[in-house]
């Protein structure tokens, strides 16, 4: 494997100085394991003499990927995440190492920007290499045509955990491993997960098993918990953690919302040439754990309370998560199209995002993207570049009317995307898969050839679940500080002597940012600016005396 500056630099006398003084010394001999795949935890290790080699089970045997000796440090991005062990680290030389307590590292990288920076740089890139390199650490044994399997895979890709997905339609080692393992094929589909096998497991069951779930968490009590890891939650983790608040960011899906499902994002201060969604909300999910924020997903918050003082958020689960402020940053789910045999389809041709796992499913076959605003446009030319004829379709006349002008004229001036005007989609078409969709417009109804179709025709709020609790506007969009009336603030408002905060619902303490808003810019840029924005208006509000 090709070597990454960013993966193996090498530390100066300083700053293994100062990593002893959090740590100990201890030898080690050739053969010992510093950890294993499928631990759920493990320390920071410096290597001072000798040398380690990181490994990963192949078919049954082990496979190195990489080897550290004097002056190299191991780990990656499960150190700051808590994620269970992808991989093992067998002593190769014996030798001496410094081991480090990973809550040490942790302050650590919070306190020392110098070596933080090394620190991190080093465990980015190496979790893009275990991408690759130890993906047969976590596989994915199910159909294509398998919902289930689809949801699991989406889950994993967007959570940016290593994987290999074999499909027993296709693959030729699906039987083999279907036989070591003792799986029959109503199992299916099954995630062979560092040793583990799991039936037929739910995104949650997987997420909890590989410790990216509350579960994990020893400490249950929050200064600040931020519901939704989009732009606006991450943002707002990130300036609360900072800032010395005990935060917690619950996510109902996966880290990133909306915008981590987006093939590139080009109107964003900073990337002038473009960046994916998903690398940019896993960046910004790695800046708010350095400083110490927790994140858990997938779970779903249902309902919100006052207690003893503080907030309760209840989970799908059963677990009750208090905190001493809550910022609402759910965002928006897209709406469904309104055709036949739409649901018949979802997963098996209808999606909601077009990253590279999607694109791969359809390369080289013709699409339907469904929708005129940002969104949409984006992922017609993620498609198109990905080898897809693409038809983009609006109900309006003017392309132009929801979407960004360097979007439509890169669209318009693209030989591979076509633009159907004042139409609507009517049915969906096909046997096990989409092959067709039909479609009604100014000359009358037709059937499109399509693999997949791309909906992208505008969002609802994600916020049935403070129904009751906080004011929401016509459409459920959260109103916040100047959209709140007299009427919608009753005698607590008197009693505490001030009006709302800065994004402060109805509800004091209770924050909204981003999309799910009323009267939201449904950008990035803004959502971030509204999530760091709040954090001042949290401190303000945990400043205040409370017991009116």
């Amino acid at each position: 494997m090709a070597a990454d500056p960013d993966a193996f630099q090498r530390l100066n006398n300083a700053e293994i100085a100062a990593l002893e003084q959090l740590g100990v010394r201890r030898s080690v001999a050739a053969g010992e394991y510093l950890y294993r795949e499928g631990d759920s935890g493990y320390d920071f290790y410096v290597v001072l003499a000798g040398a380690v080699e990181i490994v990963v089970k192949d078919q049954g045997k082990e496979k190195v990927i990489a080897r550290h000796d004097a002056r190299r440090f191991l780990g990656e991005l499960n150190l700051l995440t808590g994620q269970r062990v992808f991989v093992s680290a067998r002593v190769a030389e014996s030798g001496e190492v410094i081991v480090v307590p990973r809550d040490a590292l942790r302050r650590l990288i919070a306190t020392d920007p110098s070596l933080s920076d090394k620190i991190l740089a080093a465990f980015l890139a190496r979790r893009a290499i275990l991408m690759s390199g130890a993906a047969s650490a976590i596989r994915v044994i199910g159909s294509r045509f398998s919902p289930d399997s689809t949801r699991v895979r989406e889950f994993l890709v967007r959570s940016g955990i290593p994987h290999e997905w074999l499909d027993p339609d296709t693959d030729s080692d699906v039987e083999r491993l279907l036989r070591e393992f003792g799986i029959a094929s109503q199992d299916l589909p099954v995630v062979i997960a560092t040793g583990m096998v799991l039936r037929r497991p739910t995104p949650g069951v997987l997420a909890e098993y590989l410790g990216l779930t509350i579960g994990k968490l020893p400490d249950r009590s929050f200064d600040l918990i931020v519901v939704g890891a989009g732009p606006a939650g991450l943002a707002a983790a990130m300036y609360g953690a900072s800032e010395g608040l005990r935060t917690l960011v619950l996510e109902r899906v996966a880290v990133g919302g909306q915008a981590g499902s987006s093939s590139r994002i080009e109107n964003y201060l900073g990337f002038p040439t473009g960046i994916s969604g998903g690398d940019l909300t896993q960046r910004a999910a790695v800046q708010a754990q350095k400083f110490g924020a927790s994140l858990s997903n997938p779970c779903t918050a249902v309902s919100l309370e006052e207690a003893a003082g503080n907030f309760v958020v209840s989970l799908t689960d059963g677990t009750d998560v208090p905190g001493r402020a809550v910022i609402v940053a759910t965002g928006a789910r897209y709406r469904k199209l309104d055709a036949a045999r739409l649901e018949q389809f979802e997963s098996r041709g209808v999606y909601y995002a077009a990253t590279e796992l999607e694109a791969r499913s359809c390369a080289g076959s013709p699409v339907v993207v469904a929708g005129g605003g940002n969104s949409a446009g984006q992922a017609a030319l993620f498609l198109a570049n990905a080898g897809s004829a693409v038809t983009i379709v609006i109900r309006g006349p003017d392309l132009a009317a929801n979407m960004s002008r360097y979007l439509v004229d890169r669209i318009e001036a693209d030989k591979r995307i076509s633009v159907r005007r004042s139409t609507r989609i009517m049915a969906l078409e096909g046997d096990q898969f989409l092959t067709g969709v039909r479609i009604g417009g100014p000359g009358g109804e037709e059937t499109l050839a399509a693999t997949a179709l791309f909906s992208f025709i505008g969002a609802e709020p994600a916020s049935e679940w403070l129904s009751g609790f906080a004011t929401l506007d016509d459409h459920g969009f959260v109103l916040t500080d100047r959209s709140l009336g007299r009427e919608h603030l009753g005698q607590r408002w008197e009693k505490l002597g001030r009006s709302p905060l800065p994004f402060e619902t109805s509800q004091p303490g209770l924050f909204a940012v981003g999309d799910v808003r009323s009267g939201s810019t449904k950008r990035v840029a803004a959502a971030v600016g509204e999530g760091s924005a709040a954090v001042s208006s949290v401190h303000a509000y945990l400043a205040f005396d409370r017991r009116a």
